[in-house]
């Protein structure tokens, strides 16, 4: 064993490398597969949730992400479906806080903040560093169309955040013929709340045989639009998935381009699905059983080593094999 590239040579643990070089530092828990809202690019028209006892109980997510911050993962996402949908979403909350002291320097959740609102305090008191709020338009009726929900509870929730003290950034996926008329709207009511935001490209994520090349508005579209309207500089890229550019010389605005200029190189990220099976990838077609290994009785060892090998054997990513991939599990269950 000692003499694997993933061990140091007197066998205490390595970090969390890839064959292509690759440290991770962040991974993504969903705590949930179900959502209220039924985004048009993530959901199924009618999706299938999981049986509610094939999700991860509370002491078995704090278990296996123990077992990454043991491995060097120092950053970890809450993510769903839509997380505030856990009934016992606080109590995990709080649970995560015994990981700094093993390693643990952020934990950050992702919502719709539909129903935050209520929770706002008792969230950023219970832990939670920051949030990233899904916002893909502020017009309420491209936003019905593209959700099937209503944007007041979004809005609301978002105020609730900020009044609470919470570090908050909004993401927009942006799909052309869809919401590609919110670019310079979204960006302007963001910038006049003064709340980072970063748009993302449609990536092929959703159910099989629905995502279209067409309906991606790329980056360089992006920046088009939002240059009729304002001055946008570009900055020094970072190991963010995110290109970073300055508008109007004040503002900070992201671009996740995934489909036009992928990230693959630089990526530092894993994500374990509500029922504890590891992706390595946004985009890979299978995944690495690790709840289900857990259930059966293996020891922290065991996992620890099935962890291991998966990330080592991650491949080059989308930039190596771009298009949609296939497989049973949509975004909805994979977690953002």
């Amino acid at each position: 064993m000692k003499s694997d590239p993933m061990w140091h040579t007197l066998g205490t643990m390595s970090p969390l490398t890839d064959s292509h070089g690759r440290t991770k530092r962040k991974l993504r828990i969903s705590l949930t597969d179900r959502c209220n809202f039924r985004c048009t690019y993530c959901m199924p028209e009618h999706p299938d949730w999981l049986p509610r006892a094939s999700l991860l109980d509370r002491g078995e997510i704090l278990r296996l992400a123990g077992l990454f911050v043991d491995q060097g993962i120092d950053q970890i996402r809450l993510t769903g479906g839509e997380p505030l949908l856990r009934r016992d979403l606080v109590e995990c909350v709080s649970a995560m806080q015994g990981l700094r002291e093993r390693g643990l320097r952020r934990l950050s959740m992702t919502t719709n903040a539909s129903r935050i609102a209520p929770l706002a305090r008792t969230l950023v008191a219970a832990g939670i560093d920051d949030f990233n709020v899904s916002l893909d338009a502020v017009d309420p009726v491209v936003f019905r169309q593209l959700t099937k929900r209503e944007v007041a509870p979004v809005l609301d929730g978002i105020r609730a955040l900020a009044d609470a003290g919470a570090s908050v950034k909004l993401n927009a996926v942006v799909v052309r013929g869809d919401n590609d008329g919110e670019i310079v709207p979204l960006l302007e009511w963001a910038m006049a709340q003064g709340l980072p935001l970063r748009f993302i490209e449609y990536m092929p994520l959703d159910a099989p045989g629905h995502w279209r090349r067409d309906a991606v508005m790329s980056e360089a579209e992006m920046l088009a639009a939002i240059g009729v309207h304002h001055r946008v500089e570009t900055l020094a890229r970072s190991s963010d998935p995110a290109s970073p550019y300055q508008v109007d010389g004040r503002y900070p605005l992201g671009i996740i381009s995934t489909v036009s200029h992928p990230f693959c190189a630089s990526c530092d990220r894993l994500r374990l699905t509500a029922t504890g099976e590891l992706f390595t990838c946004l985009f890979s077609p299978v995944g690495t059983p690790l709840g289900t290994r857990l259930r059966e009785g293996a020891d922290d060892a065991t996992l620890e080593a099935i962890v291991r090998r998966a990330v080592w054997l991650k491949d080059a990513g989308y930039a190596s094999r771009p298009g949609p991939v296939e497989r049973p599990i949509t975004m909805h269950a994979m977690g953002g």
